[in-house]
């Protein structure tokens, strides 16, 4: 009898490559509504608070004390609305990576893409770039329209002004480097309550309770603080007024809030490696 044998090609390896992995990622992030949801917060929340903030400043600015005019600041106060608009990109942030684990679909994303340090990468790039402009438009635009409505009653600030431009672009750096600091932390919790919540911690819980501490210590770790961090990217008036933390200056503050977030997405990285899907 005679053996007739074939033989059977190897498997060949992964025809996936970085462009496509991009442009896999770019298709969930916009195929899902949590996407528009938290990114119409975002610009709602952003703008909204900030023409609140000016529309008071500018109804009692006839009336506002020496002090309060001496550190006036249109430029923050247009961009008050950061504070709250922070909340929503992390929340996106966060559901970028985690609803794939609260689904179980990060299986299939997985074996489809086994480099899992590749699809972690894409994934932040993605997040990066669309958080990036959303956070430019929203921190202009909150800046265009409280400079209009401050324009008739109170001071009001242009962007050819010394700082003002960094200000502002400053604003929507601080969303997008928070809102990957926020998806670093979801990498490594993998759960959407959880995540939110350790970031709500870091970006609320965590000043109040150093506000208990002596002031020797608590400016010391206030410095590092992202609230810290980013009301002096987005302040022009950069004079300490009475009680306030020392902060680093803008760019070296945006260095360390990037630190923050390569940090977590290193470790995210690296827990994807070790654990199982």
């Amino acid at each position: 009898m005679t053996l007739i044998t074939s033989t059977i090609p190897a498997p060949a390896g992964p025809h996936y490559r970085p462009a496509g992995v991009l442009r896999s990622e770019w298709t969930k992030i916009r195929s899902v509504r949590s996407t528009t949801w938290t990114l119409v917060a975002t610009i709602g929340i952003t703008i909204g608070i900030g023409v609140l903030a000016t529309s008071t400043e500018a109804s009692r600015w006839t009336h506002a004390s020496l002090a309060d005019r001496l550190t006036f600041d249109p430029t923050s106060l247009s961009l008050a609305g950061l504070l709250f608009g922070q909340l929503a990109i992390g929340i996106l942030g966060v559901l970028v990576i985690s609803a794939e684990y609260g689904t179980g679909t990060i299986r299939a994303s997985l074996a489809a893409i086994p480099n899992r340090p590749l699809f972690l990468a894409a994934k932040a790039a993605v997040f990066t770039a669309v958080a990036l402009i959303v956070g430019e438009i929203v921190s202009f635009g909150a800046f265009f329209i409280g400079q209009s409505i401050l324009g008739g009653s109170a001071p009001h600030a242009m962007l050819g002004q010394a700082g003002v431009l960094r200000a502002v672009a400053g604003g929507g750096l601080y969303l997008a480097v928070l809102g990957l600091f926020a998806l670093g932390l979801a990498s490594i919790i993998r759960h959407t309550a959880g995540a939110i919540s350790a970031f709500v911690g870091v970006l609320l819980i965590f000043p109040l309770i150093t506000q208990a501490l002596p002031s020797s210590i608590r400016d010391v770790i206030g410095k590092f603080e992202p609230a810290t961090i980013g009301n002096a990217m987005t302040s022009v008036n950069t004079h300490l007024q009475g009680g306030a933390i020392p902060a680093f200056s803008p760019w070296v503050g945006l260095a360390v809030l990037c630190g923050y977030a390569a940090a977590v997405l290193g470790i995210g990285g690296w827990l994807m490696v070790r654990r199982d899907a």
